[in-house]
C-alpha cells in the first residue's frame, strides 16, 4: 500500500513538473502532411547561382584558385573546404571579400542533336559552368585563402574566381491556364540550343540555353513559348519526308499535307534568369510533354 501511494504521489509530481513546464513555454508547432506549401513565387538560389551560361565575351581569367588544403588528398572542393587564391592584398584582395567560381564547359562528346547545333552554339559563345562561392579568410600579399560557402557540383585548380556579384531571381507571371494554342506572337524566335550538362532533352525546372540575347531585345525575366512543328526534319536522325502524311494519314484525307501546313505545338514555356549579347539560360516553368534541343522558342 505505502508503494502505491508512493507511486501516485511520484506520478503527481512529474504531472506538476510537466505541467509547470508548459505554462512557461510556447505550444509546439504542428505541421499536417498534408498541409499546403506557398507556391514558389520565382527560380530558388540554386536555379539562379547554378544555372550556367554562354558568353561571346573573354572571361577575365586572372584571378584562379590554385590549391587548397588537404591537396595531396583531395582534388576537388566542397562547402567547408579552405582553397587558396592567387591573388592578396598587393592585388586589393581583403578578408571577407567574396567570389563566385565558373569554368568553361566544352561538350567531352560533341554528337549533334540537329542540324544547325554547331553553328548556333559558336555563335553564341563559350559554355561556362557555375562551380560555387567563396568568402575570404585571411590575405597575405600575393595569395589569399579562402573558404567555400556554396557550391554547385564542385570546385578545382584552375577554376576561374570573379568578384561575386549579385544574380536577380526574376517573379514568375501570375498563374493562369496554359494555352496549348497561342498565337504567334511576331517576337524573336529562337532555338532551344543545348541544355545545362550538355542535356538535349528537357522539362519542368530545367536550364536551357537559347540563341537570343540582348541583341534581340530579350531582358532577364521575359518569357519564351516553346513550340515545335510537325514532321519538320531539322533532326540529325534519318527521318522520312513527310511522315505525318505517308505514315501516320492512312489517308485520312486525300491531299497531301506538310508540317508548315498544320498548327504548331505549343509544348511549354520558361523564365529567362540570365542573357548575354547572343544568347539567354531560360529556366523551364511548365511543359506538357518532353522537350528537345532543336525546339523551337519565341519571345511571349
Amino acid at each position: 500500500m505505502m508503494r502505491a501511494n508512493a507511486a501516485t504521489m511520484c506520478f503527481g509530481i512529474l504531472l506538476a513538473a510537466v505541467g509547470a513546464s508548459a505554462q512557461g513555454n510556447a505550444p509546439s508547432q504542428v505541421v499536417s502532411s498534408t498541409q499546403a506549401v506557398g507556391a514558389q513565387t520565382s527560380p530558388d538560389f540554386s536555379a539562379v547561382y547554378c544555372a550556367g551560361f554562354v558568353s561571346d565575351e573573354k572571361m577575365q581569367d586572372d584571378i584562379r584558385l590554385i590549391s587548397g588544403e588537404q591537396s595531396n588528398i583531395k582534388i576537388i572542393f566542397a562547402r567547408g573546404d579552405y582553397v587558396y587564391i592567387n591573388k592578396g592584398s598587393n592585388q586589393g584582395v581583403r578578408v571577407g571579400d567574396r567570389f563566385f567560381g565558373v569554368r568553361p564547359d566544352p561538350d567531352p562528346l560533341q554528337v549533334k542533336w540537329f542540324k544547325w547545333q554547331d553553328k548556333l552554339l559558336k555563335a553564341m559563345g563559350t559554355i561556362y559552368r557555375d562551380t560555387g562561392q567563396l568568402v575570404v579568410t585571411g590575405v597575405q600579399p600575393n595569395v589569399s585563402t579562402a573558404q567555400v560557402t556554396f557550391t554547385c557540383d564542385y570546385l578545382q585548380r584552375g577554376d576561374i574566381l570573379r568578384p561575386m556579384q549579385e544574380r536577380p531571381s526574376p517573379p514568375y507571371k501570375p498563374a493562369g491556364q496554359f494555352d496549348h494554342f497561342a498565337p504567334v506572337s511576331g517576337k524573336p524566335v529562337g532555338m532551344l540550343v543545348i541544355g545545362q550538362d550538355h542535356s538535349q532533352t528537357y522539362g519542368q525546372n530545367s536550364n536551357v540555353y537559347v540563341n537570343l540575347g540582348t541583341n534581340q531585345g530579350v531582358r532577364v525575366g521575359d518569357y519564351f513559348r516553346i513550340f515545335r512543328y510537325q514532321g519538320s526534319r531539322a533532326e540529325t536522325a534519318p527521318t522520312t519526308a513527310d511522315a505525318q502524311y505517308k505514315l501516320f494519314g492512312f489517308g485520312s484525307t486525300p491531299q497531301k499535307y506538310e508540317w508548315n501546313d498544320l498548327p504548331r505545338e505549343i509544348l511549354g514555356e520558361g523564365i529567362v534568369i540570365r542573357v548575354d549579347h547572343n544568347s539567354s539560360t531560360m529556366f523551364v516553368t511548365h511543359t506538357s510533354i518532353a522537350t528537345y534541343a532543336g525546339d523551337y522558342v519565341e519571345v511571349e
